[in-house]
């Protein structure tokens, strides 16, 4: 099992829900991946909740604030750095944008939200008492993170500037697909967006784990989810389908090719 005491600097490493219905989102998503939800206070009537698995944090999820502007209920990946101040700064000066400007996060770490040169936002952490997810790839947590975005050259050379990630583009299911690696270890995906597909923003995909792809479609459909890519076969890669919980933010699950 790969636990995670620490992360390389450029790579994944959290994952966040932010929803509308926190009550309703942790219902689905403990049922969906057998995780538990552990509410830790934020502010009087607030929480922040830690998803476990196996007894480690894998992920988490709050109640978005109406009033906030925090937009429809979304996955958010996170990138460890050494220092969110200086790599959002390189950011912006790689003509990205800084959502959010970097900040405490108790003792836990410091975070900020950028905003890539094409427009799809991620979190930066600079890890102090919490890393990221304490399991990774393994069925049941965060395996995989992708980026579909309207101009695949400029990211590939904005995150290439920013991260020193190293890009390898191939056919895969009839598509142009990039795997990014940091110092030959893959550590993300890109894929154009289809025009066809019509206004859909920049946005980064979060892939979870999972033993039997169409099993656990079904499942999230039973639980009030829906599908908006059904189940797939990747060669090489396993099986794939991307869904939506019953809040609306979409995800991906993976039933990774058998490699014997």
């Amino acid at each position: 099992m790969p636990v995670m005491e620490s992360y390389t600097p450029g790579t994944f490493c959290w994952a966040e829900l932010g929803t509308s219905d926190a009550g309703d989102a942790k219902r689905f998503y403990t049922a969906l991946f057998g995780w538990t939800a552990d509410d830790r206070p934020m502010a009087p009537g607030a929480f922040y909740t830690m998803l476990t698995h196996q007894g480690r944090a894998i992920a988490a999820l709050y109640q978005q604030d109406p009033g906030s502007g925090a937009g429809a209920p979304h996955w958010l990946s996170y990138i460890s750095v050494e220092s969110a101040n200086d790599t959002a700064r390189r950011a912006r000066e790689l003509g990205g944008a800084v959502v959010v400007e970097p900040f405490d996060v108790l003792d836990v770490g410091r975070m900020a939200l950028v905003q890539d040169a094409t427009g799809a936002v991620v979190a930066l952490w600079q890890p102090r008492r919490h890393v990221g997810a304490g399991i990774i790839g393994e069925t049941g947590a965060m395996c995989w993170n992708e980026l579909a975005t309207t101009d695949t050259a400029r990211a590939e050379a904005f995150f290439a500037a920013l991260f020193g990630w190293s890009a390898m583009t191939r056919e895969l299911v009839g598509l142009r697909y990039t795997t990014f690696a940091r110092d030959g270890e893959p550590c993300g995906g890109m894929l154009p967006i289809d025009a066809s597909r019509g206004p859909v923003p920049p946005h980064w995909l979060v892939y979870f784990a999972v033993s039997d792809c169409d099993g656990q479609v079904a499942l999230a459909q039973s639980l009030g989810g829906s599908v908006r890519v059904p189940p797939l076969d990747v060669p090489g890669v396993g099986r794939y389908a991307v869904v939506t919980d019953p809040q609306g933010a979409t995800f991906a699950v993976l039933q990774k090719a058998d490699r014997r």
